[in-house]
């Protein structure tokens, strides 16, 4: 059961450019039990000696770690993702959780962890890219933590709270009772933590525009006169994902475990914005921050496999019905009541 949730878990760097950090980074897994190690467009030689040194005994997790050249790359096949930031003065997507709050949602399906460089962590598009943040808390006098550090207190987190739910696992198998007056302190800090966090949505911000002149965005298909053909992932989804039973909580509750892959989602935004470029919802220098709504809002529903594909579904059906049929004079009912091009402020 420890080996078996731990090892659904991927420890994802982005743009890493110490050796020694991403040594310390492997070494601090394999004492933890964890062993999917992604780095994302590596700036420095995590196989050479420096990296080795500080491995130790983790060499293999080094050797078998996956490089991949982006961030949505390194989340294929993940169900969950929570991104780290040390940075709680700028705009977020999200509120900040505590570790310990926050990092055992994890463990119930295929998930990521997500680090940032060293010298700058994660931007907020990256950031936007997870459901739920982090923060680890520091004191006042230096609050940047070291990258191998913070992966270190997260990892501890994760295996000691693994260790927890088999520990419980084991004791209602014996149908033992516990003492409510005996608790932890690391259990009542976490009960106190739980009463006193405010559910509120301060915080929240505008994310930083991407650049729309990016080769792989939505707006440069457009502009080209190249359709979209983004393949609908849903049929090539494991039957594990659809098997999952959903599950709810009374108090702060857990998507269903049937939650689609964040490449589904991935795949939905990015046919999403062709759309809406296409009949002028979108607009160029606005697209890129309408998106990042776009992303918070279903960040927060869990969509499942079944709702993805009823979402893409629409869109295929609206973009065929654009090519189809002609637009029709606005009726006189109508005329003057609606703006000629509809958005949100």
């Amino acid at each position: 059961m420890l080996e078996t949730a731990l090892a659904k878990i991927r420890i994802v760097l982005v743009e890493p450019a110490g050796p020694l950090n991403v040594g310390s980074v492997a070494r601090v897994m394999k004492n933890m039990g964890l062993h999917q190690l992604i780095l994302v467009n590596p700036q420095c030689d995590y196989l050479g000696e420096e990296a080795r040194l500080m491995a130790v005994r983790a060499a293999d997790i080094l050797e078998t770690a996956k490089v991949v050249d982006s961030l949505p790359a390194a989340l294929v096949g993940c169900v969950r993702a929570i991104a780290t930031t040390g940075d709680d003065s700028r705009s977020l997507p999200t509120q900040l959780e505590q570790p310990a709050d926050a990092l055992p949602w994890l463990l119930e399906a295929p998930s990521a962890l997500i680090f940032g460089r060293e010298d700058c962590g994660l931007t907020n598009a990256e950031l936007n890219r997870a459901q739920r943040l982090i923060r680890i808390p520091s004191s006042d006098a230096y609050t940047s933590l070291n990258l191998a550090q913070a992966v270190a207190i997260c990892c501890y987190e994760l295996y000691g709270e693994e260790g927890r739910k088999k520990r419980e696992e084991g004791s209602s198998a014996t149908d033992s009772v516990t003492d409510v007056t005996d608790v932890s302190p690391r259990e009542e800090g976490r009960r106190k933590r739980e009463e006193g966090r405010g559910k509120t949505d301060e915080g929240r911000g505008k994310l930083e525009p991407e650049d729309a002149s990016f080769p792989g965005s939505a707006w440069e298909r457009i502009s080209r006169g190249s359709a979209s053909s983004i393949p609908d992932a849903t049929d090539n989804l494991s039957t594990c994902y659809q098997e999952q039973l959903a599950t709810s909580q009374t108090e702060n509750p857990s998507p269903p475990l049937a939650s689609a892959p964040l490449e589904n989602l991935e795949g939905y935004y990015q046919q999403l914005e062709t759309l809406l470029l296409k009949i002028g919802y979108l607009q160029q220098h606005t697209a890129a921050s309408r998106m990042e709504k776009f992303r918070r809002l279903y960040n927060r529903a869990y969509p499942t496999v079944d709702e993805v594909a009823m979402l893409r579904g629409v869109l295929r059906q609206t973009e065929w019905a654009i090519k189809t049929y002609r637009r029709e004079t606005v009726s006189d009912t109508l005329d003057g009541a609606l703006p000629e091009n509809p958005t949100d402020s």
